[in-house]
């Protein structure tokens, strides 16, 4: 079940209200006529949320005019108790089944979110950014939900439960717009760079699994499946927290290529697979 959060994000020179996202272990959206304008709460990270706060009550004049006033402050207060215990139950909701995504080398999701999030009604996006308007276009919940491409239960044996052209979207359905081949934006990265993790729950980390699609695989007809990898390296296990990085060191790649990294958090058995157009220059 979906519901408002009582909070108001400004992105930019515009207020939204909040979308309180119910995920539990399993991904579930919100009808696509809602989600199409709003935010899930906790979408923004702290260094990118310019300022949150509480919408007060509105003034019931139906009240005042035709009600006594006894009578009326003790319905005021009724409804103002009622207010705070649904408020406070949306906020815990939203903030407990908060997620994360790789943020640098940015996931695509995350930069379809990161460069439109806050213009995602402007038609320049289809000739400027095509990747993140075909997304958009097939679902907004995959602009909305970047901290969301978990799967549960997968038991470490992802190469037999998400199958070839599934790996962008960690085989969801509602983010299948990332599995398509195309022209998705970069980022620019050396041999050796560095993977930061956005974790908004603090879940931690068993592992981290990153490959790099291989010279001569190409990212704009080509979907990604396991035999198009170069398993690089396996980290060991990170204590939770909101940031977390790493060092990847490559050699011998050239140009558009995909790191497709594996999030293995340790809270429960749960793995996020998610994809990063870099070029190796």
């Amino acid at each position: 079940m979906w519901a408002l959060s009582m909070r108001a994000v400004r992105v930019g020179r515009v207020n939204r209200p909040v979308a309180a996202e119910r995920l539990p272990e399993t991904v579930s959206f919100a009808p696509r006529n809602l989600h199409a304008h709003l935010l899930p709460l906790g979408a923004l990270p702290s260094r990118f949320t310019h300022r949150i706060g509480v919408i007060p009550p509105m003034h019931n004049s139906r009240l005042s005019a035709g009600t006594s006033r006894p009578a009326g402050r003790r319905l005021f207060q009724a409804f103002l108790m009622l207010f705070a215990v649904v408020a406070g139950a949306l906020t815990f909701s939203g903030t407990a089944q908060a997620h994360g995504s790789v943020v640098g080398p940015a996931s695509r999701a995350y930069h379809c979110w990161e460069e439109w999030g806050s213009d995602h009604m402007n038609p320049a996006m289809a000739q400027e950014d095509p990747m993140c308007w075909q997304a958009y276009q097939a679902n907004p919940n995959t602009m909305w939900n970047w901290m969301s491409m978990l799967q549960d239960g997968l038991g470490g044996q992802f190469e037999a439960r998400i199958p070839n052209g599934k790996l962008c979207s960690n085989n969801h359905s509602n983010f299948e717009s990332l599995n398509n081949p195309g022209p998705w934006k970069t980022t620019p990265v050396d041999d050796n760079f560095t993977v930061h993790l956005y974790d908004q729950a603090s879940h931690g980390a068993d592992y981290f699994k990153v490959y790099v699609s291989k010279q001569g695989f190409d990212p704009k007809t080509e979907a990604l499946g396991w035999d198009d990898l170069d398993f690089i390296t396996q980290t060991g296990r990170f204590a939770p927290a909101n940031d977390i990085t790493f060092p990847v060191r490559t050699s011998g790649y050239s140009g558009h290529h995909i790191v497709f990294t594996i999030w293995q958090a340790s809270h429960l058995d749960q793995a996020y697979l998610m994809c990063s157009d870099v070029d190796f220059g």
